[in-house]
């Protein structure tokens, strides 16, 4: 089992940045290797892909919504995946999930997924 908890969500003005961290921790978490990714949800709207990044750090996808504007990283040191957003505009606005699961490649789809967080509250006014 591996348990996610977020945090670094809030109230931003559009324009402005928040920094989302996700550790990780579990009794198998270093038996493995892990990808990881940010998905959100706005009232009313499914779940979205938002970000991605592999087991090692080196290859990372993104959302065009996001592109440009938000960075994932991670620091297997810490078992903690960041997402960085910038420039943030009020259809940012959602709960903002971690998830990851066992897997070398990167993953971008919520069913690739074993294990998610409980999610963290991103509001942009505008």
């Amino acid at each position: 089992q591996v348990q996610l908890v977020e945090s670094g969500g809030g109230l931003v003005q559009a324009g402005g940045s928040l920094r989302l961290s996700c550790a990780a921790s579990g009794r198998f978490l270093s038996s493995y290797s892990y990808a990881m990714g940010w998905f959100r949800q706005a009232p009313g709207k499914e779940r979205e892909f938002v970000a991605a990044i592999d087991w090692i750090g080196i290859s990372t996808f993104y959302a065009d919504s996001v592109k440009g504007r938000f960075a994932i990283s991670r620091d297997n040191a810490k078992n903690t995946v960041y997402l960085q957003m910038n420039s943030l505009k009020p259809e940012d606005t959602a709960v903002y999930y971690c998830a990851t699961s066992a897997s070398r490649q990167l993953l971008i789809t919520p069913h690739e997924y074993d294990y998610w967080g409980q999610g963290t509250q991103v509001t942009v006014s505008s």
